[in-house]
């Protein structure tokens, strides 16, 4: 089998880094090893195939490039720190590269059942067709697909490939991995294949506030990359919750011009709460289906307005921050 360093980046060695930890160390796979990042060593027991770097306070997309500098594996398996392997991610993942047309290999990540409701909400929001979108099939599995973007918490190619492209993708973050996997497909014309077995459990951010923090930055990010690099972020789908956003502010203004313009517009808002409430439904559980259906409307409004952000800034200043995750810590 395909030896495969495992590239974790983190801040520091907490409860949930030794969960991701102890899960890729039980992975159904032969031959890897496991390098997690911290910013400084401190004391903790970890297993023997367990490599620890310490980076200092760097981005996560620079913690990866010094991940890479220390991998001697001729694949590489980037995982968030706040997530962990489904045990055959590997196994499910490595027969892709026996196609040389295949760059990057990715799947879904999905809402851990420990989750707390907040979380779990959060995550319904992400994975379903109204709230995620296009990029829905992240959060949920879907077909096995080629797509022009995947994310770094869940993310495999070849060494010698990623090790040209990741320094010049860690100027970049929230980005990095956008830009990277515009790299492969212009300039490498590699194959980026999705596959819904290739999947790995992450936690989420909960509603509301850190949940909105992130879409925020994903919609920044996401607006400049509309500006600066077309090929693959400047599409219609990342567009409507903007439109979204000019609808909601612009259509009051318009209404005063006609009192059918009123109707109208009273009539698209009303329709739009009431397909955020099915959608909300959909998930089955009455306690967080209302959670789903505000957490979708105020999902638009942060990525729309953040879209809106990225997309009127020549440049977006470095942002170092790193948004807390909070759990209910009730890992197994």
């Amino acid at each position: 089998m395909i030896p495969v360093s495992i590239i974790v980046a983190c801040r520091k060695i907490s409860l949930i880094e030794q969960q991701c930890l102890e899960a890729c160390s039980k992975l159904d796979y032969p031959n890897f090893e496991i390098i997690i990042l911290p910013d400084y060593i401190t004391n903790h027991s970890l297993k023997d195939n367990v490599k620890v770097v310490s980076t200092g306070n760097v981005r996560p997309s620079a913690k990866r490039n010094i991940g890479l500098n220390h991998s001697q594996h001729e694949l590489i398996a980037f995982i968030d720190s706040d997530a962990y392997p489904e045990p055959s991610w590997l196994k499910n993942a490595i027969p892709y590269f026996s196609d040389e047309a295949v760059g990057l290999v990715g799947g879904p990540s999905l809402t851990p059942k420990e989750d707390n409701l907040w979380q779990q909400a959060g995550g319904l929001v992400l994975s379903s067709r109204i709230g995620g979108g296009k990029l829905a099939h992240r959060y949920t599995r879907m077909k096995e697909m080629e797509v022009d973007d995947l994310p770094s918490c869940n993310l495999l190619g070849r060494r010698d490939m990623l090790i040209d492209l990741v320094e010049s993708s860690s100027h970049h973050w929230p980005g990095e991995d956008t830009y990277l996997c515009l790299q492969v497909k212009k300039k490498l014309k590699k194959k980026l294949i999705y596959s819904p077995n290739v999947q790995v459990f992450h936690h989420r951010r909960p509603l509301f506030k850190p949940h909105l923090e992130q879409v925020w930055a994903y919609g920044l990010h996401r607006g400049h990359f509309a500006r600066k690099y077309p090929e693959n972020s400047r599409k219609m789908v990342y567009f409507l919750p903007s439109t979204f956003v000019l609808v909601l502010l612009g259509g009051p203004i318009l209404a005063l011009l006609h009192p059918t313009l009123l109707t109208l517009y009273l009539l698209g808002i009303g329709s739009y709460g009431v397909v955020c409430l099915i959608e909300g439904l959909r998930s089955k559980r009455l306690r967080i289906s209302l959670l789903v259906a505000v957490g979708i409307a105020i999902t638009h409004l942060a990525y729309g307005l953040g879209f809106l952000r990225g997309l009127l800034s020549e440049k977006l200043p470095e942002d170092r921050r790193v948004i807390p995750l909070k759990t209910n810590n009730n890992f197994k």
